[in-house]
């Protein structure tokens, strides 16, 4: 029995020797391994036999890129002034005999001299500088860390500045500060945008006043040419009528004429007629006293003897012609009871319109110079005969001789354009420009 239990003994001791003399080493994993004390082999990533109580494995090095974060140091500034500074640091061991050999302890030895190192740095820089140079700083950083480390079997990749505290009344200054240039900037973005809009109001308001000029312009030339349109207008009308006027009385003085010959008037029977438009003749405010010319009754004998014969008796007795005896009474011609429109009223009309559509769609552009307008009527009217020429002008006259109460040369029986043509007179031609 006891024999088993000293062979149980042997089997298990002979079994822990075994295993600990195969040892595995995983992937990115370094094994540093010693014989007798001494350094033997580095071994990493595969199954390892070790000579029992001869060999061991010193240490394991982890062989990835490792983040390691140091805990805030104060810094002083240039300009003397405390800040809390912490770093991350990203390294990796190249040489796990130089990182187990060289250096007790690799991380605390590269927290020790980033902190120096980073004193070193930002004391040679102001405030404003360390928290604007952040970028400089980690390369100065690394540059130190990577040379300084090599010999450990380091390789620092990068360093950073994870926080830079000021103090808390440098703090409450920057923010004050901050405020004020904020403050500043809104200030002037404001100001420039009062200067816009004051530059935009008087642009649009110069606008407007040249908009309202031309409006005005465009009025004054529209109200110009209509009110030339309406004169022109007006003075054809009145030439007109002075000539319907002057052929109704020539009318109508030839009716009268026609008149009196048809009733065949005696002295007696014109007599009666005087005596009873005598009462008639003084009526009147300023009338007060009527004086009969001693001459009237020779006047009325001459008349007498000119229109009729005297008989046995001694009486004037009126014979009409035997031409006059079935005289027919003139009539008024047609055209005096036209109500139509007249067409050269409506060619004016027409080129009023056309030329305020002209002068409204040109306004801004260069009026060219109108061509001279033919003289009217009244143009060739010597003023003390009511024209507007001078008195050394030559009176108008037609080619025939001008009845009493109507213009020279026009005949009472055709209208009035054809009348104003056969007198000589100028007659306005569609389409060429009014004066």
């Amino acid at each position: 029995m006891g024999g088993l239990i000293f062979l149980a003994v042997i089997v298990i001791l002979i079994a822990s020797v075994v295993v600990s003399s195969v040892k595995l080493i995983p992937q990115a994993e370094a094994a540093v391994i010693e014989r007798l004390g001494r350094y033997q082999r580095t071994v990493s990533g595969q199954l390892t036999l070790i000579v029992p109580f001869i060999d061991r494995v010193r240490a394991k090095v982890d062989l990835r890129e490792r983040v390691v974060t140091f805990p805030p140091q104060s810094m002083i500034t240039e300009d003397n002034l405390t800040l809390n500074i912490d770093t991350v640091v990203f390294f990796q061991v190249t040489d796990p005999k130089a990182a187990v050999y060289e250096i007790n302890n690799y991380i605390v030895a590269v927290e020790q001299l980033a902190t120096t190192t980073l004193r070193n740095v930002v004391g040679g820089l102001t405030l404003e500088q360390t928290l604007t140079s952040r970028d400089m700083i980690n390369k100065q950083l690394r540059g130190v860390l990577d040379s300084e480390t090599g010999r450990w079997g380091l390789r620092v990749a990068r360093v950073e500045l994870r926080s830079i505290d000021p103090p808390l009344s440098i703090q409450e200054s920057m923010e004050k500060q901050m405020k004020a240039d904020r403050e500043k900037r809104a200030t002037i973005l404001t100001a420039e945008g009062q200067r816009e809009a004051a530059i935009t109001t008087a642009q649009g308001a110069k606008q407007a006043s040249i908009l309202d000029a031309e409006g005005n312009k465009q009025a004054s030339i529209l109200n110009a040419e209509a009110d030339r349109q309406s004169r022109m207008l007006r003075a054809q009308g009145e030439r007109a009528a002075r000539y319907l006027v002057a052929e109704g009385q020539a009318a109508a003085i030839a009716r009268v004429n026609a008149a009196v010959k048809a009733s065949k008037p005696t002295p007696e029977m014109l007599a009666y007629q005087y005596v009873q438009n005598l009462p008639e003749m003084a009526k009147g405010d300023a009338a007060t006293m009527w004086m009969i010319p001693s001459q009237f009754g020779d006047s009325l004998e001459n008349f007498a003897k000119a229109v009729a014969k005297k008989d046995d008796d001694g009486v004037f007795r009126y014979e009409p012609p035997a031409t006059d005896d079935d005289a027919d009474l003139p009539s008024a011609p047609e055209h005096w009871f036209d109500t139509s429109t007249d067409p050269e009223i409506a060619r004016s009309v027409a080129a009023a319109e056309a030329a305020a559509e002209g002068a409204s769609s040109s306004s801004t552009a260069t009026e060219k110079p109108r061509s001279k307008p033919k003289p009217g009527v009244f143009d060739m009217v010597p003023s003390s005969e009511g024209g507007i020429a001078p008195d050394d002008t030559p009176a108008l006259s037609g080619p025939q001789g001008a009845q009493p109460g109507q213009p020279a040369g026009i005949d009472p029986g055709v209208d009035l354009e054809q009348g104003l043509q056969q007198g000589g007179y100028p007659v306005d031609e569609p389409g060429r420009d009014r004066p």
